[in-house]
């Protein structure tokens, strides 16, 4: 299974990892592209993950400036695409159409041809703008998500939360991610 993971510059790089780490971990051949904004963001939020950290657990890395890349064209076949996180700005692009940057342009092609996007988005407050946009993603193909994890899988820490979202955006491409108390399986809460 190939899955392309966009990275933009919405807050949380941490969900961004988990999601990696999941991926890689399932088998998954993954190709990532990492928005500038992203890179901004990383250092922002104090460098944990890395640009490195996101790299090493991806098995194809693409240049956001590079739209000849394999992933910026229909004819190259993959189960789909996520952004995570997805900011205000990537949401505007990709519902409108706008594919200027590597990962605009393959979240374009992901709906074009009809393949799964999920897009996760990691913004509060939602203005008028962003709800607009959230609406014409979904009209145009999109899964929305936000990065709002549950509790009724009583988390114990961080980590717990971030693995509730993770799961909830692999189940979207149809991947088992182990360890999650469901709700009324397993223990989880009826």
């Amino acid at each position: 299974m190939k899955l392309v993971v966009g990275v933009s510059g919405g807050s949380g790089m941490p969900y961004a990892h988990a999601v990696l780490v999941a991926l890689r971990d399932a088998g998954v051949d993954t190709h990532l592209v990492v928005s500038s904004g992203a890179k901004r963001v990383m250092a922002a939020e104090g460098g944990t993950p890395t640009l490195a950290d996101l790299v090493s657990l991806a098995a194809h890395v693409h240049d956001d400036r590079d739209l000849g890349a394999s992933v910026a064209s229909g004819s190259f076949r993959t189960a789909g695409m996520l952004v995570i996180p997805c900011s205000a700005g990537t949401l505007a692009k990709i519902a409108h159409g706008f594919a200027d940057t590597l990962l605009t342009r393959a979240a374009h092609v992901t709906l074009k041809e009809r393949r799964p996007l999920v897009l996760v988005v990691r913004e509060d407050p939602l203005p008028r703008p962003a709800l607009v946009n959230l609406l014409a993603a979904h009209d145009a193909g999109a899964t929305v998500m936000t990065a709002s994890p549950g509790f009724y899988h009583a988390p114990r820490d961080v980590a717990e939360l971030l693995h509730f979202v993770t799961v909830r955006v692999l189940d979207q491409f149809g991947l088992d991610t182990p360890g999650m108390r469901r709700w009324g399986e397993d223990g989880g809460t009826p």
